[in-house]
Parts: structure tokens; sequence; C-alpha cells
């Protein structure tokens, strides 16, 4: 299969698909007749199978090494994006206070559940209880606020 193709990072994942088909076609062999050209027309569909399905993927992909080169810029939407303190303040203001220090010890300050159930005194089920009705209520909370 190797030597068929030009097409060399794919032949291992040939060889994968045609062993899987080999063994999903076996009741189709006849014993008494010759092994090779059955397994020769089973790989050399497998081969044409994944060249057809590389080409289709190759005309829809588009690569672009500039692409993963953005870098924002400062200005850019900043009309639109607020202030992000009073962002955040807004959407925290209707938490109740274990909901928001678990958000704030786990999400903001970024600890593990562990270290911010031993500074908070929450366990850790607690914890995530808190702080997944805390993004549940910020996000109901979000989708009501007015658009700046």
């Amino acid at each position: 299969m190797r030597n068929r193709s030009r097409w060399t990072d794919g032949v291992d994942d040939v060889v994968q698909d045609a062993l899987l088909t080999v063994h999903r076609v076996r009741h189709t062999y006849e014993p008494g007749r010759p092994v090779k050209p059955w397994l020769a027309a089973i790989a050399t569909r497998r081969s044409i199978d994944a060249m057809r399905r590389r080409g289709r993927i190759g005309a829809q992909e588009v690569h672009n090494d500039a692409a993963y080169e953005t870098f924002a810029d400062p200005q850019a939407n900043k009309e639109e994006a607020g202030d992000p303190a009073r962002a955040l303040a807004q959407m925290t203001s209707g938490l109740s206070p274990g909901q928001k220090e678990a958000v704030e010890l786990v999400k903001l300050q970024e600890m593990s559940l562990v270290e911010a159930s031993a500074v908070s005194g929450q366990s850790v089920a607690s914890l995530k209880v808190n702080i997944h009705r805390a993004i549940k209520k910020m996000r109901l909370i979000r989708s009501k606020a007015p658009r700046e």
C-alpha cells in the first residue's frame, strides 16, 4: 500500500482501516480460493477510499499560517466591551455569599477545589454545587442585562 500512495502521512491509517475491514468482512472469504487477491482487493479499495476522503477534506480546508499570528488591537471593540470589573460586580451581585466565595476562590483566584475548601470551610461537594449554581445565575443575569 505504501508504494501505491504518494500520501505517506496517512498510510498507517489506511493499513488500520484495511485490517478492520478484513476483520469485518472475513465471512466473505471462500476457503479454497486464493487469499492474496481477496486481501489485495480490500486493501486497494480502502486506499482509494482514503485518497478520495483526503481529496474532499483537502478541497475544503484552508491553511493560512498568518491566521494563527493575530494580535488583538487593545482599542478594538472597546465600546462593546464595557468595564469588565463593573460587569463582574453586576453579575455577582445576585449571588449568595457562599456562591460568591466559591466563584472567587476557584474561578478567579484559580485555587483547586481542595485548597478552596480549606480556605472557605465549605466541602468540595458544596463548592462544586455553589459554583454550578453561581455560573447558572450569572448567565441568567448576563442575558437579562442591557447591552452597552
